[in-house]
């Protein structure tokens, strides 16, 4: 088991004296190299959710256990190893650096963590995604499934333990997403990685192993 959520619960405080509940005791559990889609309408939840695992915000009570560790009563400084290292997100707008190349997207997170190879390990990534021949070109210069592409592959270059998806095909067209989720999933199982896809496409979240769904903050 790699992932192991236990009635993480979590509101925000509107008022003085009112909080919105977002999510109520929510438990499960995911094994190494499984894919898990959460579905819900919007405002259930998900991307909430999608934020305490990824360590970018804290539950109100509850565990949020990944490799044996609880994220959850992290201090900043092992909270931030464990962002930058264990887990990669890939979003729905893509959060490209508009300055940098797609090869210098690409490579950003392997020198914060100074890793070696980086050019090796960049290239490698840029053949898996398709697009050694538009290393050089800026965000502003690639097409909506291209900046995708460039994404994926700055998520799984650091091989990440858990990549969480947020909406990955969501700001592109039908056959372009269709496209960017073959290779997501193609790239998943070929790196065996352990990925949560939150999503509003049934055809999308069709494609993980397993399903949950949130209804106002409770899992179905």
């Amino acid at each position: 088991m790699i992932l192991e959520l236990s009635d993480v619960s979590k509101s925000y405080r509107q008022t003085r004296s009112e909080s919105l509940v977002v999510l109520k005791n929510i438990s499960f559990s995911l094994d190494r190299g499984q894919t898990l889609a959460i579905i819900g309408q919007s405002g259930s939840g998900k991307t909430t959710l999608l934020s305490l695992i990824a360590g970018l915000d804290s539950p109100d009570s509850g565990q949020i256990m990944l490799e044996g560790k609880n994220i959850a009563a992290m201090a900043e400084k092992e909270l931030s190893r464990y962002r930058a290292g264990k887990t990669s997100i890939i979003f729905q707008q893509f959060h490209l650096m508009p300055h940098l190349t797609a090869e210098e997207n690409i490579s950003l997170p392997l020198e914060i963590l100074k890793q070696k190879k980086i050019r090796e390990l960049t290239h490698d990534m840029l053949e898996k995604v398709g697009l050694q021949d538009r290393r050089h070109h800026l965000p502003a210069q690639l097409s909506g499934g291209e900046c995708q592409r460039v994404a994926i592959a700055r998520a799984l270059v650091v091989k990440p333990a858990l990549l969480l998806a947020d909406e990955p095909t969501g700001n592109l067209d039908i056959e372009t997403g269709e496209k960017i989720a073959r290779l997501l999933f193609d790239l998943v199982e070929k790196e065996n990685k352990t990925l949560i896809l939150v999503t509003h496409n049934p055809s999308l979240a069709g494609q993980c192993r397993e399903i949950l769904t949130l209804e106002k903050g409770c899992l179905l």
